[in-house]
């Protein structure tokens, strides 16, 4: 539904909740049948998807298929897996509840708002909404004004495609995300930065509402000397410069052992080349800058270390060069704010203690990625280190297996989805005991003059 806002939130959620009331959304059947709409919705308008994310980002039609229409998959798996989702679990009961039975029901929580990201504009709101559909709910969803083209194709095909009273879909800028927090709703999924992410937790608790905060942070990439060094160039700038950097798990920054890092550096300015040319500006493979804001503060970041490639920019292209920098400062801002573009600083160590220790001084990033063939060095980073994920001998990769949740820890996060994960966020887990009328044991009842001797065996 396209509104800005001559319809109330309030009057959308009203809607949306007599409609949940109906009971519909909680036939398996509805849901696999909106699913497989979602999905056809998405196959009948992506050569209008890629050009959306053109305008908005420039991003490369590959790219867009790789990331953003590639959430389909996520959709045949959810299709796939539904029907034993939804069904109850047996839980076990101990030897003292031996009448009993035990169950755990999966139910819808009601109404959800999504609020979107703009980096990746489409599949930051359809991968949420494919968990809030699996899951039974009604959904209001907010995508970011900061990819227009994106968020217009968005409003149409959700107002052609499904009944606004299940699925709506509310454009516009700040003034109407407040509007809509200001409302009450049973869950909200936020993609976007922390300092947002905290106004709408402050904007939920005063509804009690839950929700999933899905940010970012400083994510690490540490290279080892014991490496296939071909594959981890390629795969490191593959995972930083697609959509130009603004991807939140791109590896941030590089912690390089120092036996290594001129191999490492040689290698990366070559690999950039290799994938976009001398002049990465001509490429049709290399993505733009969302706003004039965003590229003055990346701009901005490019003087805070030594340019060893890149750092050409274009401001009325909103370009900027793939871009490695060295000498670094660990107090400049670079290092005090995720990045979120194109810029690349590279810190070596002498010893992996000193890169741990480094990474565990900082927020809880929401990825951290480790090149190494080393299983000890493996075990020992996963051990000693805390990340929403991990990435090993690869990067960004991880977020794309429906099998494995996504999501943030600390400063980069609350809760997780894709896969299992999307229909158990949206998902309230319900428990009921049943107990028989076949025996009555008398022992729990008053008087309970003579039975703390035998409540005390049973608690020994």
């Amino acid at each position: 539904m396209i509104t800005e806002l001559p319809i109330s939130a309030a009057d959308i959620i009203r809607k949306q909740r007599d409609f949940f009331q109906t009971g519909k959304t909680k036939d398996v059947n509805f849901r696999i049948a909106q699913l497989k709409k979602l999905k056809q919705a998405i196959l009948d308008n992506e050569q209008a998807i890629v050009q959306a994310l053109k305008a908005d980002l420039n991003k490369p039609e590959f790219e867009t298929y790789a990331t953003e229409i590639f959430v389909i998959k996520e959709i045949d798996y959810a299709i796939k897996n539904i029907k034993t989702w939804t069904k109850p679990k047996k839980a076990p009961v101990t030897i003292d509840f031996f009448q009993y039975s035990a169950k755990i029901y999966p139910e819808p929580l009601g109404v959800a708002l999504i609020i979107g990201a703009w980096n990746y504009p489409f599949n930051l709101v359809i991968s949420p909404l494919i968990g809030a559909i699996a899951a039974g709910n009604c959904t209001i969803i907010k995508p970011s004004e900061l990819a227009p083209h994106t968020s217009s194709l968005l409003a149409e095909v959700i107002a052609k495609y499904f009944d606004p009273a299940y699925i709506a879909l509310v454009e516009g800028g700040v003034e109407i995300s407040q509007q809509l927090l200001a409302e009450k709703f049973d869950y909200i999924f936020f993609t976007g930065g922390t300092s947002v992410g905290k106004i709408v937790m402050e904007a939920a608790a005063k509804h009690l509402t839950p929700v999933t905060l899905e940010l970012g942070g400083k994510s690490p990439c540490i290279v080892d000397t014991e490496i296939n060094l071909e594959h981890t160039l390629k795969r490191i700038i593959w995972g930083k410069f697609l959509n130009a950097g603004q991807t939140c798990i791109a590896p941030d920054y590089i912690l390089v052992d120092k036996k290594i890092k001129i191999n490492l550096v040689d290698g990366l300015k070559k690999t950039i080349k290799e994938f976009y040319g001398n002049n990465p500006a001509t490429s049709p493979d290399y993505a733009r800058i969302i706003s004039q804001k965003h590229f003055d503060r990346l701009a901005n970041l490019l003087k805070y270390g030594e340019v060893i490639i890149g750092g050409e920019t274009i401001p009325e292209e909103r370009y900027i060069a793939p871009t490695l920098i060295d000498n670094v400062s660990l107090d400049a801002p670079i290092m005090q704010e995720e990045i979120f573009g194109p810029i690349l600083p590279i810190i070596e160590y002498s010893d992996i203690t000193e890169a741990i220790a480094f990474i565990n001084s900082r927020p809880k990033p929401l990825a951290l990625y480790l090149f190494t063939q080393n299983k000890n060095l493996q075990t020992r980073v996963l051990q000693e280190t805390s990340s929403g994920g991990v990435c090993i001998n690869d990067t960004v990769m991880h977020c794309g297996l429906p099998s494995l949740p996504f999501g943030g820890v600390g400063d980069s996060g609350i809760g997780s989805y894709h896969g299992k994960a999307s229909f158990d966020t949206f998902s309230h887990s319900k428990s009921v005991l049943q107990n028989s009328f076949l025996l009555d044991l008398k022992w729990r009842y008053a008087p309970y003059e003579g039975k703390l001797a035998f409540l005390k065996r049973l608690l020994g």
